[in-house]
């Protein structure tokens, strides 16, 4: 049996109401004459506050796919890319099956995440998918096939890389022909799908680690920081350096530095 709140020091009110945050255990630390405490209460008030408000944003992530979990398709892959803008580079797509329940607080459009939030959300999504796969386009099949069709080719990789076949696609904006499974393309679907935003996160992660990788090969570029895409800097290097192996020629400000030298 805990001792009554006035024999307990600051820590020990916090352990205990972390512990057990009822609304009697909330009072008493509100009504306690140490600031220190009602600090505690405050605190803890907001933060549930808070993680009511996260859970029903979560849920609103959730409204496609409850619809499809409702009609029988019990494995939903979300499908996103990562890298159609940049001037040097794979184009990469994630495919994600997240479970029915899942704990991923702040999962969102990877575009909207700082650097270090979508670095832990990647390692969360790994551990709590039932399956994900990434696949990738080349710069040259980029050039060979445009990259619209090439982010489609990356798409296709990535849900083929799957072991557990989905039951249906929820992808970002795009339909996929060659696939031959039940889709829904949604415009903004990683700002609208749970299973799309983890799979934005997947891709977007995947492909800065590769281009930080890349950098080694070709530093003059600035890959590490630009991940390709046509900064002022990496402009500057392309006019003065010429493109490398990992430009994408078919883009215009290649083409026109290419010409140039």
């Amino acid at each position: 049996m805990e001792p009554p709140l006035s024999q307990m020091s600051i820590r020990e009110v916090q352990e205990a109401l972390y512990k057990n945050p009822s609304s009697r255990m909330i009072n008493a630390c509100q009504n306690d004459p140490r600031q220190g405490v009602q600090r505690l209460a405050v605190k803890l008030v907001k933060d549930q506050e808070a993680q009511v408000l996260e859970q029903a944003r979560i849920q609103q992530l959730l409204v496609e796919e409850n619809k499809l979990w409702k009609q029988g398709f019990l494995l939903l892959a979300g499908v996103d890319e990562a890298g159609r803008g940049p001037l040097a580079g794979p184009v990469v797509a994630g495919a994600c099956i997240l479970p029915a329940k899942f704990n991923l607080p702040g999962l969102n459009d990877s575009k909207m995440l700082t650097e270090s939030k979508r670095e832990k959300l990647f390692t969360q999504i790994r551990s709590q998918a039932i399956d994900f796969a990434i696949g990738s386009a080349e710069p040259a099949e980029i050039d060979a096939l445009n990259i619209l069709q090439a982010t489609k080719l990356a798409m296709k990789r990535a849900i083929e890389g799957c072991t557990v076949r989905p039951h249906y696609l929820l992808i970002d904006a795009l339909n996929l022909p060659n696939v031959h499974l039940p889709q829904l393309p949604l415009v903004g679907g990683d700002r609208l799908s749970a299973s799309i935003a983890a799979a934005s996160i997947l891709a977007k992660v995947t492909r800065d680690r590769l281009m930080v990788q890349l950098h080694t090969l070709y530093p003059e570029y600035g890959f590490s920081k630009n991940k390709g895409y046509g900064t002022s800097e990496h402009l500057q290097a392309l006019k003065q350096f010429g493109p490398c192996p990992l430009h994408r020629r078919s883009f215009a400000p290649v083409i026109q530095r290419t010409s140039i030298g």
